[in-house]
């Protein structure tokens, strides 16, 4: 394995064990689109000590993907060095990474989600459009994406809108046609029909 790992990582999962004698290992996607793995082969590796909250930069290690298939929920692969499943197995824990440039290009009207996380999220207003807040986290409902939209006030300071016991309001917004207008990454804008007082 080897170090110097480019600046535009992506966390895609987690290597939740070895997967049977030949040194494959099985990994827990984190979402639906973890299916680029699939198509990437170099993966870059990393394992936090347990607890960290705020895990330090860098220390990934890079690895050869030979081989990588889904089984059932989870993919599985097999690395270049890893021959038998005790070699594998000392990977359990290990959180697996690909740089952003290596993702294949997104088809018309599809994004991956790691690129609408920290876009603003607009909807509906009185007035027209409205800033809502800006996307945490994208998740999948089984039916399609929802946006996690931390609210924001509609000023320039666009502080956080927080609850009765001083927590961060959240939205969440279906991520489909009928209530998503329009995306624009390069203005890291997000138009939707949803109401302000939603």
């Amino acid at each position: 394995m080897a170090s110097d790992a480019p600046a535009d990582l992506v966390e895609m999962g987690r290597v939740a064990g070895a997967y049977g004698v030949q040194g494959w290992i099985k990994i827990e996607p984190y979402t639906a689109q973890s299916q680029v793995l699939l198509r990437v082969r170099e993966w870059w590796l990393r394992r936090d000590p347990p607890g960290a909250e705020n895990p330090p930069v860098g220390g990934h290690a890079r690895v050869k993907v030979l081989k990588s298939r889904t089984q059932g929920a989870s993919i599985v692969a097999q690395l270049a060095g890893f021959a038998d499943r005790d070699q594998a197995e000392a990977l359990r824990g290990h959180r697996v990474w690909i740089p952003r440039a290596a993702f294949p290009a997104a088809d018309a009207d599809e994004y991956y989600w790691v690129d609408l996380i920290g876009c603003l999220v607009y909807g509906q207003g009185d007035e027209g459009p409205i800033l809502l807040g800006r996307v945490s986290d994208v998740s999948d409902n089984g039916a399609h994406g929802v946006l996690h939209v931390l609210r924001l006030a509609d000023t320039p300071a666009q502080a956080p809108l927080l609850d009765a016991r001083g927590r961060n309001q959240e939205a969440l917004i279906p991520f489909v046609a009928a209530h998503v207008q329009s995306v624009d990454l390069a203005a890291r804008r997000i138009g939707t029909d949803w109401p302000a007082d939603f």
